[in-house]
């Protein structure tokens, strides 16, 4: 059986964080180019220690600066990098508006968009919810459904599945929602956005706490659940110790260089 690895780049919630980059998450199956799923500040850097950023697929839950940032940097890397000489595109996928957003970021003058066609096939979720990522046989390694989760700009959590059956979702940002919960269903692992406590007032139709992330857990039924975007100021001890009494099976917390085999 041909295995799928998850590999932590950074886990810290809202902003890199003391000892953690920003989101981004590195999933590999044998035989396909590496993914890099969200792309905060750091992340470029932490992926640097583990694959060639020339090929990686690049998937992008939402625009927030936090998920999406190094990708500017990714552009530097395949135009100029080692192995810049001949390279075609790969895809990026993202919301709607990912080639403008990125392309504004990465520009050289002020009110220019960077063309970024010379490096990526830039694709949106709003138009292609499901993607299939191939492998070197031709044979699709990887199918990647999407679906919209709550969370005030365009966002979507991220179902991967392996040829093997084998089962990834990352919920993204969102708050608690019935879409994150179908999408989950009897997955292999949950990488779930737990950014508070559940005690006090918070924003609604922001982010989860503890207690949401393993309640999602819970009634989708997954293997394992991995607590992530924990910003530097929230308690993790305690979003893990919630999340415990929502779900009862194995419950990590994410940090760089965690690999996992789904």
């Amino acid at each position: 059986m041909v295995a799928m690895f998850l590999t932590v780049l950074g886990s810290s919630g809202s902003l890199g964080g003391p000892s953690s980059p920003a989101s981004g998450y590195l999933v590999e199956v044998e035989g396909c180019a590496p993914v890099v799923v969200d792309m905060g500040p750091g992340v470029l850097g932490a992926l640097q220690r583990h694959v060639s950023p020339e090929d990686v697929t690049v998937l992008l839950s939402h625009l927030h600066a936090d998920h999406c940032l190094d990708v500017p940097g990714l552009l530097v890397w395949r135009r100029y990098g080692p192995e810049a000489t001949g390279a075609g595109v790969v895809p990026l996928i993202g919301p709607s508006g990912t080639a403008y957003r990125i392309g504004v970021a990465s520009s050289e003058e002020p009110g220019a968009v960077d063309d970024l066609t010379d490096t990526f096939d830039v694709r949106t979720w709003d138009v292609t919810p499901q993607v299939e990522l191939r492998g070197d046989d031709g044979e699709v390694a990887v199918t990647v459904r999407a679906e919209r989760v709550d969370h005030p700009p365009e966002s979507y959590g991220l179902r991967l599945t392996s040829r093997e059956g084998r089962t990834l979702v990352y919920s993204g940002d969102t708050a608690y929602c019935e879409s994150l919960v179908e999408l989950a269903a009897g997955a292999d692992v949950l990488l779930c956005e737990a950014s508070w406590t559940h005690e006090g007032e918070r924003p609604p139709g922001m982010h989860m706490s503890g207690t949401e992330a393993g309640r999602t857990a819970a009634r989708a039924g997954v293997g394992r659940l991995v607590l992530t975007h924990i910003p530097p100021w929230t308690d993790r001890d305690a979003v893990r110790d919630e999340a415990a009494r929502e779900f009862g099976g194995e419950i990590l917390l994410a940090e760089p260089d965690l690999r996992l085999t789904i």
